[in-house]
């Protein structure tokens, strides 16, 4: 009579382990820095039954030269932000704002599909994470917000830039005069140790008294 329960437990564990490990991405995982990709948003939805119909991303702020690739069947909208400093693209021009979210709504992802939202954009110089906070919406009212670290049950999407090709690592700094006149005291102080250990062995030894 009591194994019923815990079968009906296993069960249920079983069948919540797919629906756990789905959840929003973007790929390519990883990129060079300065380098220009497209990156690609997967929007699982995990509902029984209520579809996705609008996604929001917030766009990394150090991501430049961003543009879209149409989406069929959805409606994508934009807000901008203010730079603190202006700045100058490829091309040469002046650039005093940037594109801080993007959404798309009108479409549906239906209960158990998937769908990509692709965007594209110029990585920064420097090596470091870009992260892609993402808001999903439900036909049914629900929301999940896509914000988290990585070991959060709803984590954000997460590109690493690596250093690009070529590019020589930090290089260590150098060591002062001080540190070196502090190892050379050191390293000294280590050998007139070592020498006089000797010389105490040396005499006990010598002092040992002989065996009949």
């Amino acid at each position: 009579m009591k194994k019923t329960p815990i079968l009906l437990v296993l069960v249920g564990a079983l069948l919540a382990i797919p629906a756990a490990g789905a959840q929003v991405t973007v790929s390519p995982r990883t990129l060079p820095a300065s380098s220009f990709s497209s990156f690609a948003i997967s929007v699982p939805d995990e509902a029984p039954d209520a579809a996705t119909t609008k996604v929001t991303v917030q766009l990394p702020a150090d991501l430049s030269s961003v543009s879209f690739q149409p989406k069929d069947g959805w409606e994508r909208s934009v807000t901008m932000v203010k730079l603190a400093k202006p700045l100058t693209n490829d091309e040469g021009e002046t650039v005093t704002d940037r594109i801080a979210t993007v959404t798309w709504e009108g479409g549906a992802i239906a209960p158990g599909e998937f769908d990509e939202f692709v965007l594209s954009g110029r990585a920064p110089d420097t090596r470091g994470t870009l992260v892609f906070p993402t808001v999903q919406t439900y036909s049914n009212g629900d929301v999940v917000r896509w914000i988290g670290d990585p070991s959060a049950d709803s984590p954000a999407p997460r590109v690493t830039v690596t250093p690009r090709a070529g590019q020589a690592p930090a290089a260590a700094p150098a060591a002062s005069d001080d540190d070196g006149g502090r190892d050379a005291l050191t390293l000294g102080l280590a050998i007139a140790g070592l020498v006089a250990g000797l010389a105490a062995l040396g005499v006990a030894l010598f002092r040992r008294p002989k065996a009949a």
